[in-house]
């Protein structure tokens, strides 16, 4: 698998755009899927993702990761089905052949309903913010984030902790593949694999703690208590960003007027 948030070259559509815009789109598909409870729309706003995915070559790493949307999908599922009990039954989670137990946790219409939403919800800002983040420079989000005021501090704890996560699954990789080289065999099946997390956890966990001194150390080095910086390059709005902006703004304007038309009624 591929590593997430993980920043991939190109010159797709995503990566053609500015910083500022992409975190525009960020917050336009974050309040269009949190405030929509429509099955239809958020099946619609997800395949509109999918398509610039495509649009910008990067629709081969945002399936890859649907792995993890398919797991958390499962949970939610479990949880609105023993969260959400009333409704039409269409079943049991326990099918009532077991003895004993069966014919308990039963699964509703509502339940799935719920479940649906939510896991179209978790998809679809999950794909929304991989495309940003995987097609984002960390020097050209630094650079919009400073020109947002946004304090240096809060801006280098969001971009280390991007960085950091692509850094820790490679890390875990190499370990994982060094205790197998070494003859490390915990066993198959799922057993298997909770006895090989804490061989790789310890020396993982050491070297992260080990990264962070040195990273603390760097930035003393480099001046950051200073507060003077000064930028290689910055990031300029092109025609692309042009096109886009106005996009978005008649999409939040249609939004905003139908939201407010169905609350009304």
């Amino acid at each position: 698998m591929a590593e997430i948030l993980q920043y991939i070259p190109g010159s797709g559509l995503f990566h053609q755009l500015h910083p500022g815009t992409k975190i525009l789109f960020i917050i336009l598909v974050s309040i269009i899927t949190i405030l929509t409870t429509s099955i239809a729309v958020l099946i619609a706003l997800l395949l509109v993702l999918f398509i610039l995915a495509l649009a910008g070559h990067l629709f081969k790493q945002v399936i890859q990761q649907m792995v993890l949307v398919v797991f958390m999908s499962v949970i939610l599922y479990l949880i609105t089905i023993v969260t959400v009990p009333e409704g039409t039954i269409v079943g049991y989670l326990i099918p009532s052949f077991i003895p004993a137990i069966g014919g308990n946790l039963p699964i509703t219409i509502d339940a799935l309903i719920v479940g649906t939403v939510l896991t179209l919800r978790f998809a679809i800002l999950i794909t929304a913010f991989q495309l940003f983040v995987i097609s984002t420079q960390p020097r050209d989000l630094v650079h919009t984030m400073e020109r947002a005021h946004i304090p240096a501090d809060y801006t280098l704890m969001f971009v280390i902790a991007l960085r950091f996560i692509p850094t820790l699954q490679m890390e875990g990789k190499r370990i994982h593949e060094a205790q197998l080289a070494r003859g490390y065999h915990p066993g198959e099946g799922f057993i298997g694999r909770i006895k090989s997390v804490a061989p790789v956890m310890v020396p993982l966990v050491s070297n992260s703690l080990a990264r962070a001194t040195l990273l603390g150390l760097t930035i003393d080095i480099r001046g950051y208590r200073t507060r003077k910086r000064t930028s290689l390059r910055e990031r300029k709005m092109g025609m692309t960003d042009k096109i886009a902006i106005p996009l978005m703004a008649a999409v939040a304007i249609a939004f905003a007027y139908s939201f407010v038309m169905v609350y009304l009624s």
